[in-house]
């Protein structure tokens, strides 16, 4: 590939450490990354994080560093006699004393088979393997190739960072004249927390601009999507949300869908969305649709398994549920004042009748007597502590 042909998130990767913007918990002075690198001792990473976040830099960073061969492969269009190869140098390697890690981009496209194959040599040292996903490993790796490797998260970067990788790009470029603080800003906010994704818009609204700075109009061409004015962290993020719980609350699936489309626009993360949606099953809909809880459950777990934007699908069907269910705040006033009463009467004894009896000693005591292991078995002693006999937390 020609040099001017490369793209400019390809030319401003990081090749070491200390270059590194984001991803501190990993890589700041005495965090996991910082360690194996300084010791240049092998490892074997799983790298959990979204696109854009550093996973295929951090890797290339780590063999760089730590003077190890490095072979990089894409699970998607990887066959097993090329991995196969790849050990085999590996091999040959060791054998001369150097030591090979294998990346592999997108593990979780290969199957049980495909993993199970690099079993045996992780475990006899002969590779160490570094995978890159975007899915829970938990569910798309398996178990004992998880087991000998450290799994690290990647979160996002904010929007700071994206900035700083801007403000570097431009310095590096030679165009801070043609890129305002207010177009960093646009850039970062529509990157998602992706930077590759806002390098790539910086190249192309570099572009378009020509000998012009590069105005939030070029931003907006280049990016062919109107600009959300949402901040993921900021009140904008706590209005949509705001407005996306009220519209499920009032029953009106209209609405629910606009703010919800809004909410995936501006970027947010899906599994904060599906995770507000798992507590209002409980907290608004609770007694009235107990299987909407199911619903909610399992769509937080889709889309922990499939991700976006296939997951768009099961984010707006849980929405239509819930949004179209029937409503109730019996079980939060119950479960409010359950704790409010245990707050306020935190060391009542419990009544002897109810108490477990392991032991003839306790029998004999009384524990448990006149207990019957029978379902619905209503004991005129009742199952609160006396003080609390004609309390009731439910109004039926």
């Amino acid at each position: 590939m020609e040099k001017d042909k490369v793209p400019l998130a390809e030319k401003l990767r990081p090749t070491a450490l200390s270059q590194v913007i984001g991803q501190e918990h990993l890589t700041a002075k005495g965090k996991l990354l910082n360690r194996v690198v300084k010791s240049k001792l092998p490892m074997s990473l799983i790298f959990w994080g979204p696109p854009g976040s550093g996973k295929t830099t951090l890797a290339r960073i780590i063999a760089n560093e730590t003077t190890m061969d490095f072979v990089e492969l894409s699970a998607v269009n990887t066959s097993k006699k090329e991995v196969m190869t790849v050990i085999e140098q590996a091999r040959s390697n060791k054998r001369l004393g150097t030591h090979t890690i294998l990346f592999i981009d997108e593990i979780h496209r290969f199957n049980k088979s495909q993993q199970d194959a690099f079993l045996p040599y992780v475990e006899n040292g002969t590779i160490s393997l570094i995978g890159a996903t975007t899915e829970n490993p938990s569910f798309e790796v398996i178990a004992p190739l998880l087991s000998r490797s450290r799994v690290l998260v990647l979160e996002p970067l904010d929007l700071k960072s994206i900035q700083k990788i801007l403000v570097n790009a431009a310095n590096t470029l030679n165009i801070k004249n043609k890129l305002t603080d207010i177009s960093i800003k646009t850039i970062a906010d529509l990157s998602g927390g992706d930077a590759r994704t806002a390098l790539n818009l910086l190249e192309l609204s570099l572009n378009l601009a020509g000998r012009k700075s590069i105005t939030s109009e070029i931003i907006k061409l280049a990016s062919q999507r109107q600009l959300p004015r949402h901040d993921r962290t900021g009140e904008s993020h706590y209005n949509l949300i705001s407005a996306f719980i009220k519209s499920l609350r009032g029953g009106d699936a209209n609405a629910a869908f606009y703010w919800l489309a809004r909410l995936l626009q501006a970027g947010d993360d899906p599994k904060f969305i599906a995770r507000r949606m798992v507590i209002f099953a409980s907290e608004d809909i609770g007694l009235a649709a107990p299987a909407a809880l199911n619903i909610a459950v399992s769509t937080f777990m889709a889309i922990e398994r499939v991700g976006l934007p296939e997951g768009q699908y099961n984010l707006f069907h849980c929405a239509a549920v819930l949004a179209k269910s029937p409503k109730s705040r019996e079980l939060t006033e119950a479960m409010g004042t359950a704790l409010s009463t245990a707050a306020s009467y935190p060391n009542l004894p419990v009544p002897i009748h109810l108490r477990n009896a392991p032991t003839k000693l306790m029998r004999d005591l009384g524990y448990n007597k006149g207990y019957r292991w029978e379902a619905g078995f209503e004991d005129e002693r009742g199952f609160l502590p006396k003080e609390l006999k004609n309390t009731k937390f439910f109004k039926n």
